[in-house]
């Protein structure tokens, strides 16, 4: 094989030319095997096999850079610079992750996760170069996608600045977006990219300058004829017209073509933009039909492309989903906005009954919570459905234009707490913090999936932001008898006794439920409190709860730090409730990606862990005997 060849970076230069399209279709099977039994990100990796290969026989890594955008098109990347043996522990903890990490290769320049950030790194990486005197070559890898996020148009109004050469490869696997205008753009795009033709124009514009009066007026003159020129038969005039020159369309599956103009790109000394044209889940059939659907999978037949594991049980998005598809019949001013992910938040099934009340802005977070706003203040009721680690992006959106002006706008976080294999950049862990600091903000927090329907529906008559906090995967069903009526700013006592109080943030009942049967197990008294509301504190529970508990137990799947449980307790110090409090939550650092199960007993928040802590805290502070039954 092939691969066999590779294990180090820049092993392919070492293969003949003859050899490019083998090692394509080799990295091509060696990707569908292993994410057949790992899961990740297949449909992207399939379509940048020959772009990724293009840009390591051009480049010399680590020396030169390149930045992937989001980052979860890695894959053949990591293989060609000797990774292959980490694909059995792909996205398991303690392997390889799934996107670029600077601690795992040093081939890796910037860790990614996010959409629309792989420009201004670059351009950093291109300017400290200059600074520093270092002369590598820096490329910034971008999907179309992600040029619909304001931030790629901040760094290439930036980069349109830069003097020194830095190259932007606009990854478009849409292709009726841009359409290959053929043998004229390519003649044009060899023209000027020419050394003569460089030297040639850089010559004429300077000979002009030297002209009294007259000069500078004919290079305008001969500006805009040109401009007038291209905007006839070139495509790009977008990024041309920023400063930026155009390369492209070119071939995204011609390794021969894609390392000519890499090599033409890297002549320049200025910004040049290479537009590739590539095909998404190019060379698996079941990928290549259905790219959203393969974009993150779980385990899957390879012969058919089915999912191994078959779903028998609804999670919390289809939950959402359901539920305001129903909403949307009663209530005519309900709007549902996404941010690029309608599958993903569950709000295809919105756009598919309420076409006209559906919005899908692009990855625009920050747009799309002031769009939200907008709609608020013309009297709408506007659902916002965003991952946690997504919604971070909009925090100051959150802040000035919906929290100041107090607008009932809607926050359907979902994937809060640990999301598992695609890691730090992923983990909705910090959602509490950043959102409970803000006022006029509120906060949900649903025990289940019959809490996650009932307080969609209190979101509909409620006249204030509100964010209603739910994990990734499946529904939980427990505690049904427990429905109760919501009101706001209230938590619900689920089971009272006295001694000790668990006060459980959404997820977190369902372990706390398994908590206080071990505890209870042991001849401990144990209280069990689904808080519901994380903002505002319920405070007259907690005033109640401090007449017959000695020991407050807060327990969230979120960061300590500025969470749920913090607030408790300075509630408790500053009112001198006759109470210890205990917090259990996330250690402030970023997860790790692996099984959420497995990362949750490395934290300390699974039933048994928790358990441990409650009874060694008791015994330390009490004595053993203290705090029994």
């Amino acid at each position: 094989m092939l691969l066999d060849l590779i294990n180090q970076a820049n092993d392919i230069k070492k293969l003949s030319e003859e050899d490019y399209t083998a090692l394509a279709q080799e990295i091509r099977d060696f990707l569908i095997h292993k994410i057949s039994v790992s899961g990740g990100h297949l449909a992207s990796n399939l379509g940048v096999v020959e772009l990724t290969m293009a840009m390591h026989l051009v480049l010399n890594l680590p020396e030169d850079k390149i930045i992937w955008d989001v980052g979860h098109q890695s894959y053949t990347h990591k293989l060609l610079t000797g990774r292959r043996d980490g694909f059995d522990e792909l996205r398991r903890y303690g392997g390889i992750s799934g996107f670029p990490k600077r601690r795992e290769s040093n081939c890796d320049a910037f860790d990614t996760g996010h959409s629309s950030t792989s420009i201004s790194a670059g351009l950093g990486y291109v300017e400290a170069n200059r600074i520093q005197g270092k002369e590598n070559t820096i490329i910034s890898v971008i999907g179309d996608g992600a040029l619909t996020g304001g931030m790629a148009y901040e760094a290439l109004n930036n980069a349109s600045q830069c003097k020194r050469n830095f190259i932007i490869i606009l990854n478009d696997n849409e292709m009726s977006i841009s359409r290959n205008v053929g043998g004229m753009s390519s003649y044009l795009d060899s023209l000027r990219t020419g050394e003569i033709y460089n030297e040639l124009k850089s010559g004429v514009m300077n000979g002009l300058k030297r002209i009294p009066v007259y000069g500078d007026r004919m290079i305008e003159r001969i500006r805009k004829t040109k401009s007038g020129i291209k905007q006839l038969l070139i495509p790009g005039m977008l990024f041309e017209d920023m400063g930026i020159t155009y390369l492209g369309p070119v071939d995204g599956h011609d390794i021969t073509k894609l390392t000519k103009v890499l090599k033409e790109a890297k002549k320049l000394d200025h910004a040049v933009l290479v537009h590739v044209l590539t095909k998404k889940g190019k060379g698996y059939l079941p990928a290549e039909k259905h790219p959203s659907r393969f974009h993150g999978v779980d385990p899957f037949s390879v012969e058919t492309g089915l999912p191994l594991k078959k779903k028998t049980e609804p999670n919390y998005t289809d939950i959402f989903a359901s539920a305001i598809v129903r909403l949307g019949e009663k209530y005519k001013e309900l709007v549902a906005i996404t941010a690029a992910m309608p599958d993903g938040t569950g709000l295809k099934k919105f756009r598919e009954k309420y076409p006209n009340r559906f919005f899908d802005v692009g990855i625009a977070e920050e747009h799309a919570v002031t769009f939200a706003a907008g709609m608020a203040a013309a009297g709408m009721k506007p659902v916002v459905a965003i991952y946690s680690s997504f919604l971070q992006r909009a925090y100051d959106q959150i802040i000035h234009d919906v929290c100041i002006q107090n607008l009932p706008v809607l926050f359907a976080v979902d994937r809060s707490g640990v999301v598992g294999s695609d890691g730090e950049t992923h983990q909705g862990i910090f959602d509490l913090s950043y959102l409970s600091n803000i006022p006029n903000m509120n906060i949900f927090a649903p025990m289940n999936r019959y809490e996650l329907t009932d307080v969609l529906k209190f979101a509909m008559e409620f006249n204030a932001p509100l964010a209603i906090r739910y994990p990734r995967g499946t529904a939980w069903d427990g505690l049904k008898e427990m429905r109760s009526v919501i009101e706001f700013g209230k938590s619900q006592v689920l089971y009272k006794e006295r001694s000790i109080v668990l006060l459980a943030v959404g997820s977190m009942v369902r372990t706390a439920l398994e908590v206080r049967e071990r505890l209870k197990a042991a001849g401990y008294c144990v209280t069990l409190v689904n808080v519901r509301f994380v903002l505002p504190v319920d405070q007259g529970c907690l005033d109640e709860l401090s007449k017959d508990h000695e020991l407050f137990v807060t327990m969230e799947e979120n960061v300590l730090n500025g969470g749920y449980g913090i607030k408790v307790t300075r509630y408790v110090e500053e009112n001198e409730l006759p109470v210890r409090v205990m917090n259990v939550a996330l250690p402030n650092v970023y997860m790790e990606h692996g099984n959420v199960d497995l990362l949750k007993k490395e934290a300390g928040i699974d039933a048994m862990s928790i358990e441990n802590k409650i009874k060694k805290y008791l015994e330390e502070k009490n004595g053993s005997q203290k705090g029994l039954a």
